[in-house]
């Protein structure tokens, strides 16, 4: 399912931004535009999730990380918790689809 595939690739790129002073300098290096490009991934993401209905707290929670992703230390810590949540939730939903095969 599309939805997967969307959470495999949003808890990846959550995962890259969380790491310790590489992702914070990516992150103004850009021009903040990183979080916003998650902002409308997790967006579509949580479309999909919705619309295949799988869990989407995942989505949310990226959502809610894009925003709060500018304050330096509690952005570190969002973006880690969300590429965990993320990447367990592909993670299930993969072998979800495994057994319905």
């Amino acid at each position: 399912m599309v939805s997967t595939t969307l959470k495999w690739v949003t808890g990846i790129l959550e995962g890259l931004l969380a790491i310790p002073i590489a992702g914070g300098l990516f992150i103004l290096g850009s021009g903040w535009q990183p979080l916003l490009f998650m902002f409308v991934l997790h967006l579509i993401t949580l479309v999909f999730s919705v619309k295949d209905s799988r869990f989407s707290a995942g989505s949310v929670l990226g959502l809610i990380t894009s925003v709060v992703g500018v304050i330096p230390g509690v952005g570190w810590f969002m973006h880690t918790i969300t590429a965990i949540v993320l990447i367990i939730d592909a993670s299930i939903s993969s072998k979800a689809m495994n057994r319905a095969k």
